[in-house]
């Protein structure tokens, strides 16, 4: 598909720079395909009422690590500034980065970064498309996470990132409450509305809670630069549905209950679980998912997802889950009723197009 039919217009007041306060205070537009009433104004906090006993609800609890590294490039006796951004860890001293600038970089440079007495030293192994590099950190495993932690910086967003600094209070909110396995470079956003008193009216409710892991890489951000979508590459994302989450929301689907992912990533990760029958299979490794209209979900019964940037990758795999059209027709009403867009934005709950479940 051409990815101009992705695209609209977002005046820049409706970008989000500080998440909602509570975090379940956020508005919630509620999307259903084909019926009398296709979107209603809600709240965040009325997810339980809009869900049946016994659906389930999935959340990723992958944690945000602080992967935003800003250094020096050093060849000789010449050094320049970089910004270094983790994206996906290959083994326990190498990570792949994107790196700016990375033009003039070489393979065996030497990147520095340090933070008061605490220095980081990696080297160039080497260079991919995109400003795309892997990088040898000087230490490993969770040494190398202990000095990460003290020298990076949370990776905020770019839209957020050009408007102010990170800072000690991003640190709280860009994580969701139940984060829990190190590894993701950017938050899976729609998790950053819940809180405890939410989580337990979805227990009183009957609604299970389900946990998967999904590694967010840097590539969430990156424009999709191509003219149609088949000739977009996604960047490969380590995740993990476990026997025991396959096996209780197999019998979720068993019963006639419906699966709702929390966010796309969640999503992203048990459609790559999925088999062609439409059950749910363990699943550890990489994935690189990328949906599109014309997908045939095996797997998710429902949504919920902020609003995403125009021709991304996320925009397009909403648009195959609710259709193009419908979603083109939410996202004018959410920015008619001054709805808040994107990570610390307000919410969406999504049904699918061939008929609201």
């Amino acid at each position: 598909m051409r990815v101009d039919q992705f695209d609209f217009d977002l005046p820049n007041e409706r970008i989000a720079l500080r998440p909602a306060r509570p975090r379940d205070a956020a508005r919630m537009l509620v999307v259903r395909p084909g019926s009398p009433e296709v979107l209603s104004d809600r709240g965040v906090r009325d997810l339980p009422s809009l869900l049946n006993p016994g659906d389930a609800l999935v959340f990723n609890d992958t944690r945000v690590i602080p992967a935003q590294l800003e250094g020096k490039r050093l060849r000789g006796d010449v050094a320049a500034g970089i910004s270094v951004t983790l994206h996906l860890r290959t083994d326990p001293s190498r990570w792949w980065a994107f790196v700016r600038p990375a033009k003039k970089l070489q393979a065996d440079d030497t990147l520095i970064f340090e933070t008061g007495d605490v220095i980081l030293t990696a080297r160039v192994v080497e260079k991919a498309e995109g400003g795309e590099v892997l990088l040898e950190f000087d230490r490993a495993g969770p040494e190398l996470d202990a000095v990460i932690a003290v020298v990076g910086h949370i990776p905020l967003p770019p839209y957020i990132a050009h408007k102010r600094a990170e800072d000690e209070q991003d640190r709280r909110d860009y994580q969701t409450i139940y984060a829990e396995r190190d590894g993701a470079v950017a938050a899976p956003t729609a998790g950053l509305h819940f809180t405890p008193q939410l989580l337990k009216a979805l227990d009183d409710r009957g609604i299970e809670q389900h946990r998967v892991t999904l590694h967010v890489g840097a590539g969430t951000f990156l424009p999709v630069k191509a003219d149609d979508t088949q000739d977009h590459k996604m960047h490969a994302e380590w995740g993990e549905v476990s026997e025991a989450t396959a096996l209780a929301l197999a019998a979720v689907k068993a019963r006639g209950n419906r699966v709702v992912s929390v966010g796309t990533t969640s999503l992203r990760i048990l459609e790559s679980a999925a088999q062609v029958t439409g059950s749910i299979a363990p699943f550890a490794g990489e994935t690189s998912i990328f949906i599109t209209p014309g997908y045939r979900f095996r797997v998710i019964d429902a949504l919920m997802t902020n609003f995403h940037l125009p021709r991304s990758t996320l925009f397009m795999l909403v648009s195959a889950f609710s259709g193009l059209e419908t979603m083109h027709t939410a996202y004018a009403h959410a920015i008619a009723e001054e709805y808040r867009f994107y990570s610390y934005g307000d919410a969406s709950l999504l049904f699918p197009q061939d008929g609201a479940l």
